[in-house]
């Protein structure tokens, strides 16, 4: 039964949704409102655009998340270390909204999942809250500060500085934005948290710590229900606490047993979630629910085991940009992301070097992928002009603090990472620090270990940093893994960073070379081309193999990103920023994965090493009729016992992987006798006299054909051809297709060498979001309806639009080409 309390009151809760009740009360949700829509923008310089009067009337009309910088233009000056695009400058966001005059009583917040950067906002005229951090997110409260009977609005600044980070961070309101209206008695923003401290097969103990906030200390009774549900949506287990609130925030422990738990592991996810409710007098006055997973981790000087077993860490870093999309976050993209790291084998990703979106975090639960959060890339000195260094001291605790306290119930996380790379590796404080922040993390979350990336991992060690974290992270020091592990018997060690290789996707320089610019500022993609301080990644794979104690690695990166376009570019003053020698190079060729999500050569080499299911890889392209090469290199990736090469249906030879190699070059500096080559057992390689015509490979296992792959010399250029990623998407103004544009000839042969430029028409219920083509130096815009190919391929991004249901119409046009048309069909 409900309380004799006042309508008016009663009437601050929506019935978001139905679940189980308690004392036959139905429970009323707080109310969770997307913030996202009918934002008004402008960048302006004008300081007083945070009044309530001020004539905003010419201002663009938008939704968030939005980042202004990817609509660029692209300009030298704006500094190809940060992508040559304006990721600074003073802009503004204003909108308007009401509340309903029954709510007052009710708590009214706003949940901001991040600002790029250096944001201050303002409602009605007055300021609210400063955060300079763009990464992580905040909740702030505005009710003494709502006009209940007529309109009210915020305005947001965001006044991102030049070389606030040394990659493109993007700019704006980037990530998602919330309001909730609840009662004055409620669970806190990120107040509950989760752990498994007992799992076995027949029983798994989860305790449920939940902070109450009672900023009015109002008198109870109360009572707390959390219940557990699988992911069939069936209960599991429920607890029931009655308790006084007495204090502003308390918190409550509640534990109960899950039989026969469904653990969460790589090729199953399983999770599940926790409804509270919280109840004051028998009525229910708030509920939240919170998703989890069931599974253990452990650190041994044998490895990393999850839930029992031992696993090795195959990860990717990721920077937190969607390519042409820019850094706004889209579930979808984010989402494709992922799916197709898995694809290569990735089991874990590292959120480099700060974090990442909730999005990335809950698709990484879902998808059943390891997750090394990342809280700093810097810590007291700068590694840019105007970088996180200048708010460490007044920010660093609480933004390591709010980290953890948002990520700490997904169960992909698996340590916390407290820096990348920083300057304290070498200064005496560097350990003091590092101790500081351990505690915080040990403090905030016993359960998961510290970690850091170092790249000077000897001065690291000298001044007791590395001695300060669980497991010791070395930045590109494979050749060190071995003495580190002997000369410390009890340090946990991996790959924090590793490879570094470059590479275009599609580009082959024949004579093979080492290191060195090129004046088309592409880079080879024969993958054995890396930075001075890095190496191929056949030198990683040898010394994990040789090391099996050594629990994995992040390889850098996993896509291409935005900005540090190495290794183009100068470096004439890392702190100023003077990166603008080799324009247009604006972003970067470390990927597996190119800028637009096309797989380089280097994502099947990792494929090769990283999965069981059978395949094949075969490089270069069989275009080479007016280049004057005579013998072509051809490379082969397999994880298959053998490779038989044929050209024109006449065998060139077999050859056994781990037996037969290939002798690639090295410039890897840190490896002590300097070899200049490397003879590689994890690629086949034949040096083939070049006759146009089809050259094809034949994979086997224990003498069984179960992979084949062709390279087809291509004709004249005849066709366009359209291949979505998805036939049918949300109609929901935010899903997305992503759709590949190939150029072929009149045979479908793939024509590897095309760069037309394609234009595009969208009809129907969807739009034109960006346009890419994995080319690292093009300066085309991303917001455009045509692109040019970049050897052989585009790629077009289509977004529904919101509650118009239909069939989106694609034409792709080029001249001299055929076109193509398809059709996307948008369900509600």
């Amino acid at each position: 039964m409900f309380s004799t309390t006042p309508l008016k009151y009663l009437a601050i809760f929506l019935l978001a949704f139905f679940i189980f009740s308690c004392d036959s009360t139905e429970p009323q949700k707080r109310e969770r409102i997307s913030f996202n829509n009918h934002w008004l923008f402008e960048k302006t310089q004008d300081t007083l655009a945070y009044q309530m009067d001020y004539d905003d009337s010419n201002w663009r009309r938008l939704s968030v998340p939005h980042d202004w910088a990817i609509e660029g233009p692209f300009k030298p000056e704006y500094n190809s270390r940060t992508g040559g695009l304006p990721v600074f400058g003073m802009a503004w966001y204003r909108k308007y909204f009401t509340i309903d005059p029954s709510k007052k009583g009710s708590i009214i917040t706003l949940e901001f999942d991040g600002i790029m950067s250096n944001a201050t906002i303002y409602v009605n005229g007055k300021k609210v809250y400063h955060r300079h951090n763009g990464y992580i997110g905040f909740e702030i409260d505005i009710t003494p500060f709502i006009n209940f009977n007529k309109k009210n609005c915020i305005a947001v600044l965001v006044d991102p500085k030049p070389l606030s980070a040394r990659w493109y961070s993007g700019a704006g309101i980037y990530r998602n934005v919330w309001m909730e209206i609840k009662n004055p008695i409620h669970i806190a923003h990120w107040g509950s948290r989760i752990s498994t401290p007992i799992v076995t097969e027949d029983m798994a103990k989860v305790e449920v710590k939940t902070k109450l906030s009672n900023k009015d200390l109002n008198k109870g009774p109360y009572k707390l229900k959390t219940t557990l549900y699988d992911n069939n949506n069936k209960q599991v287990a429920e607890d029931i606490i009655k308790l006084g609130i007495d204090e502003p925030v308390v918190e409550v422990s509640q534990t109960m047993e899950i039989e026969n738990p469904k653990l969460w592991h790589f090729e199953r996810p399983n999770l599940y979630k926790a409804v509270s409710i919280l109840y004051k007098n028998d009525n229910a006055i708030d509920n939240t629910e919170v998703t989890f997973g069931v599974r253990t981790i452990k650190y041994t000087r044998e490895g990393f085991f999850l839930n029992g077993k031992k696993e090795k860490i195959h990860g990717v870093c990721l920077h937190n940009d969607l390519g042409p999309l820019g850094a706004a976050v889209n579930y979808r993209a984010t989402e494709r992301q992922l799916q197709i790291m898995k694809k290569m084998g990735v089991n874990a990703i590292r959120t480099s070097h700060n974090p990442t979106s909730p999005e990335q975090l809950e698709l990484c639960d879902k998808l059943g992928l390891l997750v090394q959060g990342e809280a700093f890339d810097v810590w007291k000195l700068p590694k840019t002009k105007n970088d996180y260094h200048t708010d460490w001291d007044a920010w660093h605790r609480q933004d390591l603090k709010d980290m953890i306290r948002r990520d700490y119930n997904h169960p992909s996380i698996i340590m916390w990472s407290i820096g990348n790379e920083i300057k304290e590796q070498k200064e005496p404080y560097g350990a003091d620090i590092a101790k500081e922040l351990v505690a915080i993390c040990h403090d905030e979350d016993p359960t998961r270990p510290t970690t850091a990336g170092f790249n000077q991992l000897s001065a690291a060690i000298k001044n007791g940093l590395a001695a300060a974290v669980d497991l010791v992270g070395a930045n590109y020091k494979p050749t060190q893994y071995s003495g580190v592990m002997k000369q410390h018997p009890t340090w946990i060690v991996y790959g924090s960073e590793t490879a570094s290789a470059v590479s275009s996707r599609g580009v082959y320089q024949l004579p093979l070379q080492k290191y060195d610019k090129d004046p088309s500022l592409q880079v080879n993609s024969y993958d054995i081309i890396a930075p001075p301080w890095a190496y191929p990644p056949d030198i990683e794979f040898h010394f994990q193999d040789a090391l099996p104690q050594v629990i994995g690695n992040f390889m850098w990166t996993g896509f291409d990103y935005l900005g540090e376009p190495t290794p183009y570019g100068g470096k004439d003053n890392e702190t100023t920023g003077s990166w603008n020698t080799d324009w247009p190079a604006r972003s970067s060729y470390f990927g597996a994965v190119d800028l637009s999500g096309f797989p380089k050569d280097r994502f099947y080499l990792y494929q090769s090493q990283w999965t069981t299911e059978p395949m094949v890889h075969l490089l270069p392209h069989w275009n080479w009729e007016n280049s004057g090469i005579k013998t072509v290199p051809v490379y082969c990736y397999t994880n298959a016992d053998s490779a038989e090469l044929f050209l024109n249906g006449k065998s060139l030879g077999k050859k056994v992987k781990g037996v037969d190699t290939t002798r690639i070059p090295v410039s890897f500096h840190a490896w002590g006798n300097r070899p200049k080559y490397f003879d590689s057992p994890y690629r086949l390689s034949w040096n083939v006299p070049y006759t146009p015509g089809e050259l094809k490979v034949v994979a086997y296992r224990n003498d069984s054909i179960v992979a084949t792959e062709s390279v087809r010399t291509a004709k004249a250029r005849n066709k366009i051809r359209l291949i979505p990623d998805r036939n049918v998407i949300k109609a929901d103004g935010q899903d997305l297709s992503f759709i590949t544009v190939k150029i072929e000839d009149k045979d479908s042969n793939f024509c590897p060498l095309a760069d037309n430029k394609v234009t595009f028409k969208v009809t129907g219920p969807g739009t034109i979001e960006a346009v890419g083509n994995g080319n690292a130096t093009s300066t085309e815009p991303f917001q455009a309806n045509y692109r040019k190919a970049f050897n052989g391929l585009c790629l077009l991004v289509v977004k529904s639009k919101k509650d118009f249901p239909g069939d989106i119409t694609i034409e792709a046009m080029s001249e001299g080409l055929v076109s193509s048309t398809i059709q996307i069909k948008t369900k509600s």
